[in-house]
C-alpha cells in the first residue's frame, strides 16, 4: 500500500498541477480568443485526442502492467526487449496517425458545420487547426512507451515531471503566441488558434527531452537489474506484442471514453442547434461552454482519480497475481473511498457555485449562459472518476475485455440519446446522454468487479451514505451563504461570493468529516497528525 500512496501522491500533484494550469490558461485564452475561438480550439483537439488514444494503444498502462509483472518475477530482460522494439513501432502507428488525421481533416470540417456556415468558424479555419495539432502525433506515442517503462518500476517521477513540463510549454507558447497574433500583430482569430493547437507539438518534445534526461541518470542502475536478470519465460517478441496488445485495448477504452463522447458533441451539438433556430455564433458557444470551459473545469477534481488509477494497475495486479485477497480487497475499498471522498465534494461545491465561479473566471458577459451548463455539467465529474477508476480496477483484476464492452455499452447510449435529448432539451440534453452513458458503463464494471473479485461493497457502500451526507450539508451552507451576500452585479462580487463558498464548504466538509472520524479512516495514514490520532 505504501507504493501505491507513494505513487499516487507524486501523480496526484503532477496530474493536479497539470490541470489547474490548465484552468488558469483557459482564463486569459478566452479573453483572447473568445468563446468562437475555444470552439474552434475544441474542433481540432476533440479528433486528436481519439487517434492519440489509438495510436499509443494504451501504452503507459499496458506497458507499466506489462514489465511490473516480469519485474515481479525478476525478468528484467523482457521488458527491456518491450521497451527497444517498442519505440520503432510507436513512431510507426504515431506517423500513420499524422498522415490519417491531416488527410481527412476537411472531411471532418464538414461534418461538424454546414457547407453554409454562418457568423462562425468555416470548413477552411477547421480543416488548418486539425492539420496543425495533427504533427503532436508523430512525438507522443514514444514519450507514452517511455512513461510507462518508467511506471512498469513503479517509478512515478519521471511521468510526473514530464508531464509538467509538457503542460507548462504548451500553454506558456498559446498564450504568448495567441497575445501576439491578436494584439501586437492585428492578426485574425484563425491564426492565433492554429498556432495554439501547434503548442501540443512543441509541449510534446519538452515532454520527450525531459524523459531522455531521466534516462541517461538512471541508466547505470538500470542497466544493473538488467544485467542480473533471470529470465523465467523464454517470450518472443510477437508474444510480448499479444500480451501487451491484450492489456492495452481496454486502457484504449478508458483513453477513449471522454473524447468519444465529446466527438458525439462535436458532430451533434452545432448541427442540431442550428436546426432549432440557434444562430451559429450562439451554437458554437454552447459547444464551447461544455465541451471546453465547463469540461476543463470539472476534469481538474476528476485529475486526483486519474492518477489514482495510474498507479493502481501495478499494486493491484500484484496482489491478484499471488492470490493475496485480503490485501486486494483492502486496496479496492481504499480506492473507491479515496475517489469518492475528494471527488463527490468538489463536483456538488462547482454545482453549488456554477454562476459565480463562471462570472469570476470568465467575466459577467457570458456568467447566466456559463454559468448554466456549468451548473448541469459539475457533477458529471463523479462519473468521469468512478468509470476512470473501475476500469482500472479490471485491468488489475485482468478482466480486460469488459472495460471496452462497458465502455462500448454508454457509447451507444449517448451516441443514441444525444440528438434527441438536444432537442427536447437544448445543450443540457448533451449534459444528460453523457450522464446516463457512464452511469451504464459504471454500474456493468461494478458488476464485473464483485463478480470477479468477490469483493464486498459494504464498507463503500456506508462511506458513500455519510459522503453524501456531509455534502448535502456543505452544500445547503454553501446557498446559505450565497444568498446572504446577494446577488452579484460585478465580477469582484462574483469573486466574493466564490471565495466565501468555497472557504464555508471546505469548513463544513472538514469539519464533519474530521468530527465523524471519516477524515482518519481514509486519510490518516497520510496526514501525520490523523496518524498520531489514530
Amino acid at each position: 500500500m505504501s507504493r501505491l500512496l507513494r505513487g499516487t501522491l507524486i501523480l496526484s500533484a503532477a496530474t493536479f498541477f497539470s490541470k489547474f494550469i490548465g484552468l488558469i490558461f483557459v482564463i486569459p485564452f478566452t479573453n483572447l480568443v473568445g468563446e468562437q475561438g475555444m470552439a474552434l480550439y475544441g474542433y481540432a483537439y476533440i479528433p486528436y485526442t481519439i487517434l492519440l488514444s489509438i495510436s499509443t494503444m494504451g501504452v503507459p498502462l499496458a506497458v507499466s502492467k506489462f514489465v511490473s509483472k516480469y519485474n515481479a518475477l525478476g525478468d528484467y530482460a523482457t521488458g527491456r526487449k518491450l521497451l527497444k522494439s517498442g519505440l520503432l513501432v510507436m513512431t510507426l502507428t504515431g506517423t500513420l496517425a499524422f498522415i490519417i488525421l491531416y488527410m481527412l481533416a476537411p472531411v471532418l470540417a464538414q461534418q461538424i458545420i454546414s457547407e453554409k456556415g454562418g457568423q462562425g468558424n468555416s470548413i477552411d479555419d477547421i480543416t488548418l487547426v486539425i492539420r496543425m495539432v495533427s504533427t503532436a502525433l508523430i512525438i507522443v506515442p514514444s514519450m507514452s512507451l517511455i512513461r510507462g517503462y518508467f511506471q512498469g518500476f513503479q517509478s512515478m517521477g519521471p511521468t510526473a515531471v514530464s508531464q509538467v513540463v509538457e503542460q507548462i510549454v504548451r500553454i506558456v507558447f498559446i498564450l504568448v503566441a495567441s497575445f501576439v497574433v491578436m494584439n501586437l500583430l492585428d492578426g485574425d482569430l484563425t491564426t492565433a488558434v492554429a498556432l495554439s493547437t501547434f503548442a501540443a507539438t512543441l509541449g510534446a518534445v519538452a515532454g520527450l527531452i525531459v524523459l531522455i534526461w531521466y534516462w541517461i541518470k538512471r541508466k547505470p542502475h538500470l542497466q544493473k537489474m538488467y544485467d542480473q536478470s533471470k529470465p523465467v519465460a523464454d517470450i518472443s517478441l510477437s508474444d510480448i506484442y499479444k500480451e501487451t496488445i491484450k492489456y492495452a485495448i481496454p486502457f484504449v477504452a478508458v483513453g477513449l471514453a471522454i473524447p468519444l463522447y465529446q466527438m458525439i458533441d462535436q458532430f451533434t451539438i452545432v448541427k442540431t442547434l442550428k436546426s432549432m433556430d440557434y444562430s451559429q455564433e450562439k451554437a458554437e458557444s454552447v459547444f464551447a461552454i461544455i465541451t471546453q470551459i465547463a469540461h476543463k473545469l470539472v476534469m481538474i477534481p476528476v485529475s486526483l482519480a486519474t492518477a489514482l488509477a495510474l498507479t493502481l494497475i501495478p499494486v493491484i495486479t500484484k496482489s491478484f497475481t499471488q492470490n493475496n485477497d485480503d490485501v486486494l480487497h483492502k486496496q479496492i475499498t481504499q480506492t473507491f473511498q479515496m475517489v469518492l471522498f475528494l471527488t463527490a465534494p468538489a463536483a456538488i461545491g462547482l454545482t453549488v457555485l456554477a454562476y459565480p465561479a463562471y462570472g469570476a473566471l470568465f467575466g459577467m458577459s457570458s456568467m447566466e449562459t456559463g454559468g448554466y451548463y456549468l451548473q448541469w455539467y459539475a457533477p458529471t465529474a463523479l462519473w468521469f472518476a468512478m468509470f476512470t477508476v473501475t476500469a482500472a480496477i479490471l485491468q488489475g483484476l485482468n478482466q480486460q475485455r469488459y472495460a471496452f464492452i462497458s465502455l462500448s455499452v454508454g457509447f451507444l447510449a449517448k451516441l443514441l440519446l444525444n440528438k434527441p435529448l438536444l432537442l427536447l432539451f437544448g445543450g443540457t440534453g448533451s449534459v444528460i446522454a453523457t450522464d446516463i452513458g457512464y452511469t451504464l458503463s459504471i454500474l456493468f464494471n461494478l458488476y464485473i468487479i464483485k463478480k470477479y473479485s468477490g469483493f464486498s461493497f459494504k464498507w463503500v457502500y456506508r462511506r458513500t451514505v455519510l459522503i453524501t451526507l456531509f455534502c448535502a450539508a456543505m452544500a445547503v451552507a454553501v446557498t446559505v451563504v450565497s444568498n446572504l451576500l446577494g446577488d452579484s452585479e460585478t465580477r469582484l462580487d462574483t469573486i466574493i461570493k466564490l471565495t466565501a463558498g468555497i472557504i464555508t464548504g471546505g469548513a463544513v466538509y472538514g469539519f464533519l468529516s474530521y468530527r465523524s472520524g471519516l477524515l482518519n479512516i481514509i486519510l490518516g495514514d497520510r496526514i501525520p497528525f490523523l496518524k498520531r490520532r489514530k
